[in-house]
């Protein structure tokens, strides 16, 4: 049979969308929201849309079409695991997992199960980091325990990094408030005993369990805070206070949102009151200097990632444009108004997107785990555009949409024998397309972009995975700028200066970053062999129960 219509393999360990839901149910979080307790995480409205789209995360996974990018061979395992809690093992695992999260975001917004997938890569580069410096391979085998445990329960999982942080200007063991960043507050032969508080932890309310994280590079002094370890969402002493995911239930001037009451976010701020934690989930403890390690590595995976979120959304955008283009009456050929922004649109969404596959074909083997680690520069120059740009993406959404997008009159008036012929009547542009159609575009559009949730997705794309500022600073920390002015004094015939640099060249700050050169395809940094399934045809898919 066809390879588009081939059942996909075994999965009898891997839940679908239901299972998920059934699951949630069996755990009893401490969970916050509104300025109340919620009883049942699996069944608060508020939360919905949240578990909808991880549900959806779930689903794909059984899906015959959908299978090959979302399940991945991890090796040593006897059956495929859900791709968002894989290892990458070489560059066609990275593309692979670029494309999967695209589709994901594609249906979802955003899919947020891929942080688990980026932690997970970079515990895997941690561990293997301390065990290699100490010898032995303690950290290695709990890492590796836990991840079978991950992925034959097919877990989801919480990312807990960002601290509350307190004075940004002072370190961890600086602060007034010990609690403003998670700490150690006790050890022992079972375990240890944390407390504090992690803020924006995606997700958190309808995940199984949790890693918490350091969120920065970390000094001698701050060896209480060089933590890291993995909860259950439901551990004595662990509170979540939750915002609601997306928009469920709200009714805004333009009626109920056509796509965030059905799918959203939820971020929660976690707070830590002496919860234990048992050896086997400690992945280190006190080793505040890989700290650094665990940053980099997560910050690189994260952001590689997100290029792919942003490009699913930059579809939908770009789907919606094009559709309101039409219903509009108004031909994107013939209308240069119109195509300039769409294509400035295409650019800003594949450009950066571009740079995730180049992160991708251009990424090395983890010398200590043997995993594979993004190109940092090209992932964080993705990270960048998009972050900057996605007020662009909006403006030009909103260029090629008109005005009606805001200035519609509310959705009951469609049912008002009053005002709904005449309104039909008049609001109508494109013949072929009917108005309730031409409306339904519009009112999609503003919810991405022109509502409470349009503002929340570009908050997010700006802050979610680093500032801008970082990005900058490891742009500047990583790209190979000794290489270029060795190439410019090369031109010049400034050998002497070079020659002469070269006995100094520790103290000449800007030919301090180098790389081995992408010289040849057998170059000092070879990428690894960048194989990617075939991608599914495109085809409508039934959406899955909310």
């Amino acid at each position: 049979m066809p390879a588009a219509e081939a059942a996909p393999p075994a999965t009898a360990h891997l839940m679908r969308g239901a299972d998920y839901r059934e699951s949630l149910r069996r755990l009893k979080p401490m969970v916050y929201l509104d300025g109340r307790q919620v009883e049942s995480v699996a069944d608060e409205p508020a939360l919905q849309p949240g578990i909808n789209a991880l549900a959806y995360s779930y689903d794909a996974a059984h899906d015959a079409a959908l299978a090959p990018l979302m399940l991945a061979r991890q090796s040593g395992r006897s059956l495929p695991v859900n791709r968002m809690l894989h290892i990458d093992e070489s560059s066609g695992d990275l593309l692979n997992k670029l494309e999967a999260v695209r589709i994901l975001c594609q249906e979802t917004g955003c899919a947020q199960r891929y942080l688990a997938h980026d932690a997970l890569g970079a515990l895997a580069q941690v561990t293997a980091t301390i065990d290699d410096a100490r010898g032995g391979c303690e950290h290695r085998d709990r890492f590796q325990a836990y991840l079978q445990h991950v992925q034959d329960g097919d877990l989801a999982l919480g990312i807990a990094m960002t601290d509350a942080k307190g004075e940004r200007a002072k370190r961890p063991h600086e602060q007034s408030v010990r609690d403003s960043h998670v700490h150690i507050v006790e050890r022992s032969a079972r375990g240890i005993v944390v407390s504090g508080c992690k803020a924006i932890v995606t997700g958190a309310p309808y995940m199984h369990e949790l890693l918490v994280m350091p969120g920065r590079a970390l000094t001698e002094a701050d060896a209480d805070f060089a933590v890291c370890c993995a909860i259950p969402v439901d551990a004595p002493g662990l509170t979540l206070v939750t915002r609601p995911a997306g928009r469920p239930g709200e009714k805004p001037e333009h009626g109920a949102p056509l796509f965030s009451r059905r799918y959203g976010q939820a971020t929660a701020v976690l707070i830590l009151d002496r919860v234990f934690v048992p050896w086997e989930r400690v992945f280190y403890a006190g080793a505040w200097e890989h700290s650094a390690v665990l940053t980099h590595s997560y910050a690189t995976h994260h952001r590689h990632s997100c290029i792919a979120a942003r490009a699913g959304f930059g579809d939908l955008l770009i789907g919606a444009s094009a559709l309101m283009c039409e219903a509009n009456g108004l031909d994107p050929v013939v209308t240069s108004s119109l195509r300039e922004p769409l294509v400035e649109l295409i650019k800003i969404t594949e450009g950066f997107y571009a740079c995730g596959v180049a992160a991708s074909v251009y990424a090395t083997r983890d010398v200590h785990s043997g995993s594979f680690m993004p190109e940092p520069v090209y992932a964080n120059i993705g990270k960048l555009l998009l972050a900057t740009q996605i007020y662009d993406m909006h403006r030009l959404a909103h260029e090629v949409s008109g005005g009606l997008i805001v200035a519609l009159p509310g959705p009951d008036e469609d049912h008002n024998p009053a005002t709904a012929a005449t309104l039909s009547e008049v609001l109508r542009a494109n013949p072929a397309v009917p108005y309730d159609k031409r409306i339904e575009v519009a009112r999609f559009i503003e919810d991405l972009t022109a509502s409470y949730q349009g503002g929340w997705y570009s908050v997010i794309s700006l802050h979610g995975g680093g500032s801008p500022a970082a990005m900058k600073q490891e742009i500047w920390r990583r790209y190979p700028v000794g290489d270029k002015v060795d190439l410019v004094e090369r031109l010049l015939d400034r050998g002497v200066l070079a020659a002469e640099s070269k006995a100094g060249e520790a103290g000449r700050a800007i030919t301090r970053n180098r790389q081995p050169g992408r010289c040849c395809d057998a170059g000092c940094s070879a990428p690894g062999q960048a194989l990617m399934v075939d991608l599914p045809a495109p085809r409508r898919r039934p959406r899955s129960a909310s």
